[in-house]
């Protein structure tokens, strides 16, 4: 029995290319295990419960934007252990995706309508940067996650004081991110210029916006 077709090193671009669909066509639809229901919050004020669910919503579709960032740079990653390393980051973001998505049940809430967006576009970037070599796409990881490590500091200052298993939830995120970002500077990322880095941070600011409200 011929081994290369459940080999990654031997999947061909067009191979890549489904790969990177049939996972994003997941994604959109939400096509994943479902979780056990879970109890909502009933104790916690309305107030309260409202912001914890905006800013899980818009932890949610980081999440999401971060699958297609990784899945769109692993399609046009050179090097095949730079795709190695791509995918195995995305798939930890799926566990952070289904602590966010758990959470926000609990909160009697909802991820973004604009969830198939966030994927599409960040899919696009994701690839786009990769067309520019492992070295500046490795370099985009650091960067997203210097930036995302950042925000879930603002969120954790912004949570209500009582919601301790948000704050949770976004600590171990934290730590994965920083990780991330670590090991994408150690395999080489180059450091991003200026305008570069900023055009990611208004990006941001507009998912994040646009996922609190919707």
């Amino acid at each position: 029995m011929d081994q290369r077709n459940d080999d990654p090193r031997h999947y061909s671009a067009a191979d890549r290319l489904l790969m990177g669909l049939g996972q994003g066509l997941s994604e959109l639809l939400g096509a994943r295990t479902p979780h056990p229901p879970a109890a909502a919050d009933t104790n916690t004020p309305e107030a309260a419960r409202r912001e914890s669910a905006n800013l899980m919503r818009v932890n949610h579709a980081g999440e999401v934007a971060a699958q297609g960032l990784y899945h769109g740079q692993a399609l046009t990653a050179r090097n095949d252990e730079t795709r190695r390393h791509l995918l195995a980051a995305a798939q930890e973001e799926q566990t952070h995706l289904d602590w966010c998505e758990s959470r926000l049940q609990q909160l009697g809430d909802r991820p973004s309508r604009l969830r198939p967006f966030w994927y599409g576009a960040s899919y696009a970037m994701g690839a786009a940067a990769g067309l520019f070599g492992d070295r500046w796409s490795l370099g985009f990881v650091a960067e997203t996650e210097r930036q995302v490590s950042e925000h879930l500091d603002e969120h954790l200052d912004r949570l209500p004081k009582d919601d301790a298993a948000s704050r949770e939830v976004l600590r171990r995120m934290r730590a994965d991110e920083q990780r991330h970002g670590e090991q994408a500077t150690q395999r080489g990322g180059a450091e991003l210029p200026e305008p570069v880095r900023g055009v990611m941070r208004q990006i941001a600011k507009v998912m994040k916006a646009g996922a609190y409200r919707f």
